[in-house]
């Protein structure tokens, strides 16, 4: 277990921790995942230039991960503040899910099939003055890039019929990401939807929202 010291920072499974000035450990307050297996998945990446947090594998654990401390707001923080508009925010998710699905996966020797995220979203951007970094990577696997645009479609369009401030944000980041042009597919929308409801961490009003949610993505010919 890494020595820590000031909670940073909770989501609805990790809390984040610091260590020191440059590195953090996530750790996950269930007892899920594997923050080792993560991890090389993050490092197989950036090897591959993507843009994400530098990990220590040697240091990690299971349900800990210790990686870079990373400075700056989120998407969200940032849309809020005026640092950028739906437009821009739009073009760079659909930019990070094009550059992900370029790289060779570390298994799976299927045709067409990449590392997918499946959580790529606005609160897992990071606008770190070195450029943009993807971050919470447990939900990763190998398959058909498809269903990564298929999740952050569902994410966003499920936001976008909500009641919440960023609604219209949403929306509008949903118009870019699916006329960039996008690599949603009937099949990946599909898969998406389904493991959407199946999410034991949404609420029950996000997952009364999937329904709004479909309509609002397949009008836009999907």
């Amino acid at each position: 277990m890494a020595t820590t010291g000031r909670l940073l920072g909770s989501g609805r499974v990790n809390d984040v921790y610091e260590i020191d000035g440059a590195w953090v450990v996530r750790r996950n307050r269930a007892g899920w995942g594997d923050a080792v297996a993560e991890g090389a998945v993050m490092e197989h990446v950036r090897a591959h230039g993507y843009p994400v947090p530098r990990v220590r594998l040697a240091e990690s654990t299971r349900t800990e991960l210790v990686m870079e401390r990373l400075a700056g707001p989120t998407m969200v923080e940032a849309y809020a503040a005026g640092l950028i508009d739906a437009a821009e925010g739009g073009e760079l998710l659909a930019g990070l899910l094009r550059q992900l699905h370029a790289i060779p996966g570390c298994r799976s020797a299927s045709a067409g099939h990449r590392i997918l995220h499946l959580d790529l979203h606005p609160e897992n951007v990071m606008l770190t003055p070195d450029g943009p970094r993807v971050i919470d990577w447990s939900n990763t696997e190998e398959g058909d890039p498809a269903l990564d645009w298929g999740m952050s479609a569902v994410i966003l369009a499920q936001v976008a019929v909500g009641d919440a401030p960023i609604a219209g944000p949403a929306h509008e980041l949903l118009d870019v990401l699916l006329t960039d042009p996008s690599h949603l597919t009937e099949d990946g929308l599909t898969e998406a939807l389904r493991r959407r409801a199946a999410d034991v961490m949404m609420s029950a009003e996000e997952v009364e929202l999937l329904g709004q949610a479909e309509e609002l993505v397949r009008s836009y010919g999907r």
